[in-house]
């Protein structure tokens, strides 16, 4: 039981880490590339490009929400 406890929170950092909104932008894209692909949407070098700017656009995302001024 130890090992999958030692197990399960190295994974749980590995994945979420410091940044939860990166590893929930992963996901979220991959899901979007997901259903593209099964609505046969595009071909392979549009799925590509698809997930390239979805991962770039999420990444963008994330870091304007961390750099942004906080409010008092």
């Amino acid at each position: 039981m130890k090992f999958l406890k030692a197990f399960g929170a190295f994974w749980y950092d590995f994945i979420i880490g410091d940044d939860w909104k990166i590893a929930v932008a992963v996901v979220t894209s991959l899901a979007v590339l997901l259903a593209a692909l099964r609505a046969d949407l595009f071909g392979d070098t549009g799925l590509a490009l698809l997930g390239g700017a979805l991962i770039v656009v999420a990444f963008a995302i994330s870091l304007a929400i961390d750099v942004r001024p906080k409010r008092k």
